[in-house]
Parts: structure tokens; C-alpha cells; sequence
């Protein structure tokens, strides 16, 4: 019988360009990470009690009568994709491949995907809802309450918490696949937006450039993900677009961002030089819909700016050689594997691929882990009205029956309305009647004697999902795939 190294190796299957079932992590005797492996070859390691199931999501076993000592491991490489509401995570795998009549090429493979997703938007507005709160409680007239102003100085190198929890988060995740994964090094996609020069619409020098890179092709890139890759006045996708003033120059249009839309060639032929407005007269919400959508602000673009340095800097203390990338790097990999956009096979795509000499990606997960940041639950103890004033109490014992809120469990329920089993994550009661949610709702009133315990919560929601992108033409690389399953 094949080792779990070999048949980490060898693989299952057909291998191609095309999606396929994302590997299993796969830890030694001792906890120590070995190559992951095929999930019907750990289904038949737990099915021989050779295996125990250390974590359920994303699916974690340990070996009982192997050591990673007597195990060939080649090492694996984690990519990462920031972003400012989801971030692409992608552990792949490199093997050389060539012979005498040929030279030798790389083979990328992708063996599992994640998307991150963060939770900086919502941090941000319960700060600024506290704010409020305590800006009131000083302005008002409390005889009881002297008033206090912050003066405190903020350290060096201080983030916003809702850009601190993009770098923490990321950085976390990028550790446990370390612990998981024998990660012999880290690649990450470093893009930087002026965002000054993208309000202007111009190239800046002197004087009034002082910090920053100078605006080049990002602004595609920028407008590609504002107008989410579709035509402006028509909404058609997968057709080449152009970008079109809102206002023509011919009529003193500049070139600020504000003033860019994406169009189809049809549309953009269509509206020429007329204003948008003589353009979109029969269709009014849609105009409407475009003055409101490029009024939105610089706000993605100026948080990537804020962590990208800091992001840099925190992966450096994984302890793991950190390969920087560019933007523009990546998106000419994906575009000549010709892979669908997405945050996952952004990141499989991240670092030097010489496609030009023959190297290629043979192979990328059919399905993403989503991990949503949801937190560890709330300090407070009591919910306010909205003047700021408590109006509930909340117990002071997060634990009830065994199980708190964010748990992922499974319910067996034997009779009743609600019989059936269901998993998913339990928000908990000091009634013992709990709720779970599931990926298709959320059941109430189940009772905790029904409930098995999968994984503890550690702050994070998990659900899959199909890659989106796939594949939208066969490269070249793809008539020698069959060679590396």
C-alpha cells in the first residue's frame, strides 16, 4: 500500500486546469504537519483507525503510526491576496518537470483555498456608535459626572482597530496553516493605489507629489473592482471593456476617477460624446444608479494603502522567508492560465510563474473555505437603547449546558417538527433551548441534550462554496496536465 506521502504525491485522478477536491491537512504522531493528502485516501485512514480527526473545518487528521522522520516531505507554499473585505488565501505545491529533450519547467498545483473574510466595516461602526455614545454622555449636564477628555498620545506605528483586525486576522490564519501544513514560505501581493493622483485624474510631481508611487495601470484595476467587471450603462459582463467619461473631455470632462465608468464597446460607441445624461434619459435608474455609485469613496483603496507595510511586516514574524509580489504580476499569471477572476485564484496565482518557458497551473481547489470573522462575543453586558442608556442585561456565564454561542455542533433531533440532523454553528440559551444555523437557515428550540459537540469556537464562522472562477479558456499547459495528477 502507497504511504500518505506517495499518495500525496501522486495525487487521484485526472488532473487539469479545472477544479478539483481540495486536499486534507495531515499531521504526524507527534503533531508535526506532513504533505496533505487526497480525501478518499484519509476516509480510508479513518475508516483503518490509523487516523484521528484533530479539527473539522478545514479538515485536520493525525496519523497513529507515523512520524514525520520517515516521511519524504517536499513543502508547500502558502499565497495570500489582501484585500480590504476578503483576503484570497491558497496553499500550493511546486514540482519541477522536464527531462533531456526538454528543459525543466514548474508545475504549480492548488491543494486548498480559502477566502477571508473580514469584519474591519462592522469594527468601525460599533466604534463610532460608541463614540457617540460617550461624546453625549460628556456634552451632557450630569451633576454626578465629571467630564473626562482623552488625552492619551497614540504609540508609534498605532492602526485603527478596524485595520488592525485585517492584519491580525490574516497573520493568524497564515500561522495555523503553518501548524498544519509543512509551509516552506510565504508569497504575498503587495499593490499600492495613489489615491491622491486617482482623485485628481493626473500624474503628480514636485512639490505636490511627496509620498506614494506614481498612478499608473492601478486605476484599472480599481475601476475594474468598483464597477464589479461590468458594463456601467448596460451591466453586460464577460465582454472587453473600455473606460469612458461620465462627462466627455470633449465637453471638459478630466480624468478623475469620479469621472470614470466602465463600458462595453457597444455602449461605448453608442454614447460617444453625448453627455450621460442626453445618453440614459429613458432610463433614469440607471443614471441615477451611476451618480451614486461614483460618488463612493476612496475607502478600500486607502486601507490597502494603511496595511499593506504593516502587513508586510507582521508576516515577517511567522518566521518563514516572505516573497513579495506585484499586482501586475499577478494578473498576468491568471490571465495567461486562463483563469476566471476571484480572490482565491488571484492568490494561487500570486509570484514568478515563467509561463513563457513553460511553466504552468495545472490545478486549483473546485471548492473555497469561506471564514467569516465573527469574534469571540461582547465585553458588554448589557444592550442600550439608542440614546445610549442600558435597557437589557445579558447574563454574565457565556458557557450554558457545555456549549457557547459561535460552537460548531450537530443536532440530532429524533421526533417532533423539528426532527431531522442538522449542522451548523449553536447560538446558546441559559434555558438549555438553543438555536443552530445551518447553511440553508437557522432552527429554533432545539433542546442542548441533542447536541454533539464538532469544534470549539475560535472566533471564525466556516462554509464552503464553489470557486467562482472557473475556468474560461485551456491554456496551453493544459495538453501536458494529464502528466502531474
Amino acid at each position: 500500500m502507497a504511504t500518505v506521502t506517495e499518495r500525496a504525491e501522486t495525487g487521484s485522478g485526472n488532473a487539469s486546469s479545472a477544479g478539483c477536491d481540495p486536499r486534507v491537512f495531515v499531521l504526524d504522531a507527534n503533531g508535526r504537519p506532513l504533505m496533505p493528502c487526497h480525501p478518499a485516501w484519509a476516509r480510508e485512514l479513518l475508516s483503518k483507525k490509523r487516523a484521528v480527526v484533530v479539527r473539522r473545518v478545514p479538515f485536520v487528521i493525525r496519523l497513529k503510526d507515523r512520524v514525520r522522520a520517515d516521511s519524504v516531505v517536499q513543502g508547500v507554499q502558502v499565497r495570500i491576496d489582501p484585500g480590504s473585505r476578503c483576503t484570497g488565501i491558497a496553499v500550493t505545491d511546486e514540482k519541477p518537470e522536464g527531462g533531456q529533450s526538454r528543459e525543466v519547467s514548474t508545475v504549480r498545483r492548488g491543494l486548498v483555498a480559502f477566502e477571508l473574510q473580514h469584519r474591519g466595516n462592522q469594527i468601525r461602526d460599533r466604534l463610532e456608535r460608541r463614540s457617540r455614545y460617550r461624546r453625549r454622555r460628556r456634552g451632557a449636564r450630569l451633576r454626578y459626572r465629571a467630564r473626562r477628555f482623552d488625552n492619551r498620545v497614540r504609540p508609534k506605528g498605532w492602526l485603527a482597530p478596524s485595520l488592525r483586525h485585517r492584519v491580525d486576522t490574516t497573520v493568524a490564519q497564515a500561522e495555523r496553516l503553518v501548524r498544519w501544513a509543512p509551509v516552506t514560505e510565504i508569497h504575498v501581493e503587495r499593490v499600492a493605489f495613489d489615491v491622491h493622483a486617482l482623485s485628481v485624474g493626473r500624474d503628480l510631481s514636485g512639490v505636490e507629489y511627496q509620498r506614494g508611487t506614481l498612478l499608473g495601470t492601478e486605476v484599472r484595476e480599481y475601476l475594474l473592482a468598483k464597477w464589479r467587471r461590468s458594463c456601467a450603462y448596460c451591466g453586460a459582463t464577460g465582454v472587453p471593456l473600455n473606460i469612458d467619461h461620465i462627462v466627455p473631455k470633449a465637453r471638459g470632462g478630466s480624468d478623475r476617477v469620479s469621472n470614470l465608468v466602465l463600458a462595453c464597446v457597444p455602449c461605448n460607441q453608442d454614447k460617444a460624446a453625448r453627455p450621460v445624461e442626453e445618453f440614459l434619459a429613458r432610463r433614469p435608474e440607471r443614471l441615477r444608479k451611476i451618480r451614486t455609485q461614483v460618488k463612493a469613496p476612496l475607502r478600500d483603496a486607502a486601507v490597502m494603502n494603511a496595511v499593506r507595510w504593516r502587513l508586510a511586516d507582521a508576516l515577517d514574524g511567522v518566521g518563514l522567508p516572505v516573497r513579495h509580489s506585484s499586482g501586475g504580476r499577478t494578473k498576468w499569471n491568471r490571465t495567461a492560465m486562463g483563469l476566471a477572476k476571484s480572490h482565491t485564484l488571484d492568490a494561487l496565482a500570486i509570484g514568478d510563474l515563467f509561463h513563457e518557458e513553460g511553466d504552468m497551473i495545472v490545478r486549483h481547489p473546485a471548492r473555497v473555505t469561506v471564514i467569516s470573522a465573527t469574534g469571540r462575543g461582547s465585553y458588554a453586558r448589557t444592550r442600550t437603547d439608542r440614546h445610549g442608556f442600558p435597557r437589557l442585561r445579558l447574563t454574565r456565564t457565556k458557557v450554558h449546558h457545555g456549549y457557547q454561542t459561535g460552537d460548531l455542533v450537530r443536532a440530532t433531533v429524533p421526533r417532533g417538527k423539528r426532527a431531522g440532523t442538522y449542522t451548523g454553528r449553536v447560538a446558546v440559551r441559559a434555558s438549555g433551548s438553543f438555536n443552530i444555523t445551518t447553511a440553508v437557515g437557522t432552527v429554533q428550540g432545539i433542546h442542548h441534550s441533542h447536541f454533539r459537540m464538532l469544534q470549539r469556537a475560535d472566533g471564525y464562522a466556516y462554509t464552503t462554496k464553489r470557486e467562482e472562477g472557473a475556468s474560461r479558456s485551456e491554456p496551453k499547459a493544459r495538453a501536458r496536465a494529464s502528466d502531474h495528477p
